[in-house]
């Protein structure tokens, strides 16, 4: 073999090995263009985060009627959304705003802080039930104000609350929510009254209230569970005895029931926020918002019906 015929081998063997290991890398590239996003997906699964406030409505969920604007059924002992409508829209609380206002007074003083009923706070609107100068300890007169959901209560214990911090109201209220990581809570009063036609006296979404609603029943227990039921009694440092009705009317009916909480207003509609556990320390809350003032309880009753039915793994009880 002369020596152009073995440049001519060489050449071809050289080609030969390059087209070779061209293959080789082209398979290479193509096995990780397939598998990696598998082993990805694979990696990523246990990770991933709790499911949170999105719209969803199957199972026992699918066919339940709700006629207010935003709700939630939030699983506080597994962080899940077990049910969602419109759950992060940010909508006027009316007295479900009371709720904040408490968890920031019992994270801050004590359950035995005496607490003076101002006189600004006697002129606001009903319900309300204190003359000024009365005073209560804090826990004998959140009991009653959030049974019977009291506009005076409320605002003594909010500006009281305020003022042992030095801060503004709205400031405190602000702080307090965002310590919760309340993204889309916030309130300029105590109680929830409407500011004016225009302006709620505070604002959330449902997703927010149930984890609010949540924080208060561990933070403040004695106090939540006299909201489960029909009358809450307290009596002032003075001596005044005070008996006080529940403003929900469906307490009797729901099973383990933890907290209760009403609220209406002209701009808000019908709030309503429950939590009550459907098994042995496993709390469930319950949020309605936007509603009518008689089918926020309708549409309350039926979400618990429903979350129940889910439990008992089936479609409807």
């Amino acid at each position: 073999m002369d020596s152009e015929e073995l440049k001519k081998v060489a050449q071809r063997a050289r080609f030969m090995r390059e087209a070779g290991f061209a293959l080789l890398l082209a398979s290479l590239l193509l096995a990780l263009i397939i598998f990696l996003p598998i082993l990805g997906v694979a990696k990523k699964m246990p990770l991933a985060p709790a499911a949170t406030a999105t719209s969803t409505a199957s199972g026992s969920f699918a066919d339940v009627p709700i006629e207010a604007k935003a709700a939630i059924v939030y699983d506080l002992a597994t962080g899940k959304t077990l049910y969602a409508k419109n759950a992060d829209a940010q909508l006027p609380l009316a007295s479900l705003t009371k709720l904040l206002t408490m968890y920031a007074a019992f994270k801050e003083l004590s359950p035995t802080t005496p607490i003076a009923i101002p006189e600004d706070a006697t002129h606001l609107s009903a319900p309300h039930a204190f003359k000024a100068g009365q005073t209560f300890r804090l826990e004998d007169l959140a009991r009653i104000t959030l049974t019977a959901s009291l506009n005076d209560g409320a605002t003594a214990i909010a500006e009281a609350t305020a003022a042992h911090e030095e801060r503004s109201l709205s400031t405190m209220l602000a702080s307090v929510a965002t310590g919760l990581g309340l993204a889309q809570t916030y309130a300029v009063n105590g109680s929830g009254l409407d500011v004016n036609t225009a302006v709620s006296g505070g604002y959330g979404s449902a997703h927010d209230l149930a984890r609010l609603a949540g924080a208060l029943v561990a933070e403040a227990p004695s106090v939540t569970l006299a909201t489960t039921r029909n009358t809450a009694q307290a009596v002032s440092l003075e001596g005044t005895a005070f008996n006080v009705k529940n403003t929900d009317p469906i307490v009797d009916n729901v099973p383990n029931l933890l907290l209760s909480k009403t609220g209406y207003t002209d701009l808000a509609g019908g709030n309503l926020a429950l939590v009550f556990d459907a098994g042995i320390g496993h709390p469930i809350a319950v949020v309605v918002l936007g509603s009518t003032e008689k089918a926020r309880f309708t549409d309350g009753a039926a979400l618990v019906d429903a979350t129940l039915a889910h439990f008992a793994g089936v479609t409807s009880l």
